[in-house]
C-alpha cells in the first residue's frame, strides 16, 4: 500500500466565484482522498504574503497577493496515499493552456494568474501550508 500523506488544497477566489468548490471537493473524494479539514474564508493580506513568501522577490508577487485576497477561498487538508502527487495530477499544469482536458485547470481555467486551484508541491510546502492555514493541533498531529 502506498504511503499516506497530507496536502493543502485551495480553491482560489475565481473558482469559488464560479461555483466550482463542490466540483473540486467531489473530484478529490471520488479519487479516493479524504478531506480531513475544510474552511471557507477570505485570506488576510499578511497570511497571503506568508503563504506565497517564496515568490516575494518576483515581479508578480503583489498581483498574486491582491488576487488571492480578493474574495473567499476554500481551504482543505486532504489525506490519502500519495496525496500530493495525486492532487498535482488532478490539478494539471499551472498554465491552463497546457493542462489536458480532465484536469481541473484543463476543464475550468483559462488564465495562468487565475487558475482555480492551488495545491502543495511537496511534503515541505504541504506541512508549512497546513500549519499556516489550519494549525497542527487542529489536524491531530
Amino acid at each position: 500500500m502506498s504511503k499516506s500523506e497530507r496536502s493543502f488544497v485551495m480553491v482560489k477566489p475565481d473558482g469559488v466565484a464560479a461555483g466550482l468548490s463542490g466540483e473540486v471537493i467531489s473530484r478529490i473524494e471520488r479519487r479516493g482522498l479524504e478531506v480531513i479539514a475544510i474552511k471557507k474564508a477570505t485570506m488576510q493580506v499578511a497570511v497571503a504574503e506568508d503563504h506565497y513568501s517564496e515568490h516575494s522577490e518576483r515581479p508578480f508577487f503583489g498581483e498574486l497577493v491582491e488576487f488571492i485576497t480578493s474574495g473567499p477561498v476554500v481551504m482543505m487538508a486532504v489525506e490519502g496515499p500519495n496525496a500530493i502527487a495525486a492532487l498535482r495530477t488532478m490539478m494539471g499544469p499551472t498554465n491552463p493552456a497546457e493542462a489536458p482536458p480532465g484536469t481541473i485547470r484543463g476543464d475550468f481555467a483559462l488564465d495562468v494568474g487565475q487558475n482555480v486551484i492551488h495545491g502543495s508541491d511537496g511534503p515541505e510546502s504541504a506541512a508549512r501550508e497546513l500549519a499556516l492555514h489550519f494549525g497542527l493541533a487542529e489536524l491531530g498531529t
